[in-house]
């Protein structure tokens, strides 16, 4: 079946107490609203249209960087569910698929549960998605009669035995996109909050005889945030899933609490992890890989058998093929690392490539900035760059050859060369006993005067 999505991201969120539109807070690295994104994606929608309203660039903006083919539309004034629906209608013109309402602040509704609102659709004019609620509290209820959904009740225009029933509606509906539109058409705000709620097109079918079932899914799935509290409740509930998921594939968390995970990180089976690690987005680990304790990763890869830190960088653009070795507060930027090569101890590798079996010694800096411009350094395979040496970019080290340590190099070096570059050694026998006895002399006048 074509789908469409259509995901409402007006609100400004007031309990956020915030300037960031509620849909743009993060959770695992990305904002609410990619999350919801993401999840109507197995549908493999045919268009997609996110309903702005608050900040609307800045939704936009984001929309936008994560899907180029959206349609993002603005909703002036919030006058409820069906109002911010119906904004959408000019977008899904000519579509004749299904649609499907999503929410940009509840970010969790799984892609299984999704296709099962598909599939229902097949046999039902409306399917609504709903939960079990362990305490359903101010959410509104839906209204069965066997199997058939006869209509949804806001709570506060529910009666006693209406506010009885514990099945709860999650928001989340899908219909027929003419359809949809059409029974949004007449709907009113004639209800104690005076809004046009997108849950009376039910009620609106069944008078026409058409028909709406309810697939459900965990109460978990239908989380919303519209707090700070709420915010770090789904981060918490996000890391856990993602925890439990990485282990069940076969990946050793050696302290599972202490490591965070971005919504897209993929880690191969027999991949180790220490303690105190973060995952920021665009992280890929291959199986058999090592991330020791208190690294950072970001838009990397780390192939097979590689080995990262402790107290390691991986910033965008580091690429490390397998066997390579990433040491103790090294800094990885933008750079390919070829098989087997090391980079052990308290270096910054940036803009650069470095050879297969290539050792970088400690406090190797690639001086890639000239203040204006970034330059690349190629450091060949099997050179051995000794500690502390500067490689002013560009530059080139030749496979094979060899720096001095403490040499600033600022020529390309050729193939098994040893290049050397720093002051020579002056020695001045008696001179430092001297100089401890002028220092001490002006300290004891400085003392006197004082």
């Amino acid at each position: 079946m074509k789908t469409a999505l259509i995901i409402l991201a007006a609100g400004k969120g007031t309990r956020m107490n915030s300037d960031l539109p509620k849909v743009l807070h993060p959770i695992a690295g990305e904002p609410m609203l990619i999350h919801a994104m993401a999840a109507g994606e197995s549908l493999m929608p045919e268009r997609t249209v996110v309903v702005a309203g608050h900040a609307a660039e800045a939704v936009r903006k984001a929309a936008l960087a994560y899907d180029g083919t959206v349609a993002v539309v603005e909703q002036p004034e919030q006058l409820g569910t069906a109002h911010a629906v119906q904004q959408a209608e000019s977008a899904l013109a000519g579509f004749d698929g299904m649609a499907l309402v999503l929410y940009g602040d509840t970010p969790f509704i799984q892609a299984e549960t999704l296709e099962k609102m598909q599939a229902a659709l097949a046999d039902h004019d409306v399917v609504v998605l709903g939960f079990e609620a362990a305490d359903p509290a101010r959410y509104g209820r839906l209204v069965m009669h066997g199997e058939a959904l006869d209509k949804i009740v806001e709570f506060k225009d529910a009666s006693d035995k209406e506010r009885a029933i514990t099945l709860c509606n999650s928001g989340v509906i899908a219909c027929r996109s003419d359809l949809l539109f059409d029974l949004i058409s007449v709907v009113d705000n004639d209800n104690a909050s005076q809004e046009y709620y997108l849950t009376d097109i039910v009620a609106i079918a069944r008078a026409r005889g058409l028909s709406a079932t309810v697939v459900t899914c965990d109460e978990a799935e239908t989380l919303g945030v519209n707090s700070r509290a709420d915010l770090a409740a789904a981060e918490a509930a996000f890391q856990t899933r993602k925890r439990i998921e990485l282990m069940a594939d076969g990946v050793t968390l050696m302290a599972p609490d202490t490591v965070f995970f971005a919504r897209d990180t993929v880690i191969g089976r027999d991949a180790v992890v220490e303690p105190n690690v973060i995952f920021a987005p665009g992280v890929s680990v291959e199986s058999g890989a090592t991330i020791r304790a208190f690294s950072h990763l970001e838009g990397c890869h780390v192939s097979r058998g590689a080995t990262v830190g402790p107290y390691a960088r991986l910033r965008p653009g580091a690429e490390l093929a397998e066997d390579t070795r990433i040491g103790n507060f090294v800094e990885i930027k933008n750079a390919q690392i070829a098989e087997g090569a090391k980079v052990n101890h308290l270096s910054y590798i940036g803009d650069a490539t470095v050879g297969a079996a290539a050792n970088i010694g400690a406090g190797t800096i690639t001086c890639n900035y000239d203040g204006v411009m970034k330059h690349h350094t190629h450091i060949g395979a099997r050179a051995f760059i000794g500690s502390n040496t500067m490689l002013v970019a560009p530059v080139s080290i030749g496979d094979g050859a060899m720096t001095g340590s403490g040499s600033v190099i600022t020529s390309d070096v050729e193939p098994d060369a040893l290049a050397l570059s720093r002051a020579p050694q002056v020695e001045k026998p008696g001179m430092a006993r001297k100089m401890f006895e002028i220092l001490k002399a002006k300290r004891a006048k400085a003392q006197r005067g004082s």
